[in-house]
């Protein structure tokens, strides 16, 4: 106990960041020309994101389980829906590894020593839904700023993207973070993330 009270004064600026975050959001809403077209840009940009993670999740991921293991992909995926859900509603894959044990190990039959090894390194590495969420909330910013991104932009976005969500923690709005990392190698304004985390809590 007397470590966490000493511990505490480390933590006391945290019970104020929901005001400067506020505060962060409002300055850069107050500063938009015009809030319907950027409230139509960012619709847009919502359903970019989900429409990208949708056909990841439904064709991509399958695809790539067929053609390894050539069994039926939507019977495997069938039982891990409590996984999906469970990360789904916590927005962090680590939380979420316990019911994925039981749905892998259970559920569809797989090996502990396999699961046990590959999870937690999957949870923190394999983390390509943030890393389409990135790539695209980078364009969106470089859209928004009149910057048409060449070839050579888009595969910098890409390979920034995808480094930056291996580093990321697996936790609620951690893309926000390393988002800086690729909005900086890009020469992007780095105060356009508070856009994206109007509608972050949402993605």
């Amino acid at each position: 106990m007397s470590t966490l009270h000493n511990t505490d004064p480390l933590f006391a600026p945290a019970r104020y960041s929901p005001f400067g975050i506020c505060c962060l959001v409002a300055g850069n809403l107050m500063a938009i020309d015009n809030l319907a077209d950027t409230a139509r840009s960012l619709g847009m940009y919502m359903a970019t994101v989900v429409t990208g993670l949708l056909i990841h999740a439904t064709v991509s991921l399958p695809m790539v389980y067929f053609c390894v293991t050539r069994k039926n992909p939507f019977k495997f995926c069938k039982g891990i829906v409590q996984a999906w859900a469970l990360a789904l509603g916590t927005a962090s894959s680590s939380a979420a590894l316990p019911i994925t044990f039981q749905c892998l190990e259970v559920n569809n039959g797989l090996d502990k020593r396999v699961t046990r090894f590959v999870l937690p390194v999957g949870a923190t590495v394999n983390m390509d839904g943030t890393a389409l969420y990135e790539a695209v909330a980078s364009i969106f910013i470089a859209q928004k700023n009149n910057m048409n991104l060449s070839i050579g932009g888009l595969i910098t976005v890409s390979l920034t993207a995808t480094l930056a969500s291996i580093g990321a923690a697996s936790i609620p709005s951690a893309a926000l973070v390393t988002m800086l990392l690729i909005l900086q190698a890009l020469g992007l304004p780095t105060h356009d993330v508070a856009l994206i985390f109007t509608v972050d809590w949402l993605l």
